[in-house]
């Protein structure tokens, strides 16, 4: 003797399939993390990085991948850069402390370019609110006439 079909738990059992499939597409179709914010591949770690908030003196810093160099604008102004291999020329002594212009710093020995606002920098406090940095990199080989850009917003408290 065949057993009729229960309707109601045929539409039950389809609509918990349905809801497990559109569970697995969601979860394998979302992309967190760098994937998310589209930070480009040759950038190894960045501070602050997009969204975050930071206080008003904090120091925005970008680390590259090996062989790449870089500047950074930030809220509208190019900030000069300064080469750390170019202030530590001439007569260093060893531990001796060097002072920093109020610029961005390159060190093209970790492939590193930081700013930290300071008086006498073109931004000397970050205000209060969202503020826009773009960081233009370049390999060195190739020059800064090949240069890629990525641009981040963060915001100051």
């Amino acid at each position: 003797m065949k057993r009729p079909i229960d309707k109601q738990i045929l539409f039950v059992s389809a609509g918990v399939a349905l809801g497990l499939v559109l569970v697995v597409m969601g979860l394998q179709s979302g992309s967190t993390g760098r994937a998310a914010q589209k930070i480009p591949a040759v950038i190894e770690e960045m501070s602050p990085g997009p969204g975050d908030q930071v206080v008003q003196q904090a120091q925005i810093s970008v680390d590259f991948v090996a062989g790449y160099e870089a500047s950074l604008v930030v809220d509208g102004f190019a900030l000069e850069t300064t080469r750390l291999d170019q202030l530590s020329k001439g007569n260093v002594q060893p531990g001796a402390q060097i002072d920093l212009p109020p610029t961005a710093i390159f060190d093209p020995g970790n492939y590193i370019i930081s700013f930290t606002p300071q008086s006498g920098a073109p931004i000397e406090v970050f205000g209060q609110g969202k503020h826009k940095a773009t960081v233009i990199y370049w390999k060195m080989t190739d020059g800064r006439a090949k240069a890629q850009s990525f641009t981040w917003e963060f915001e100051a408290n």
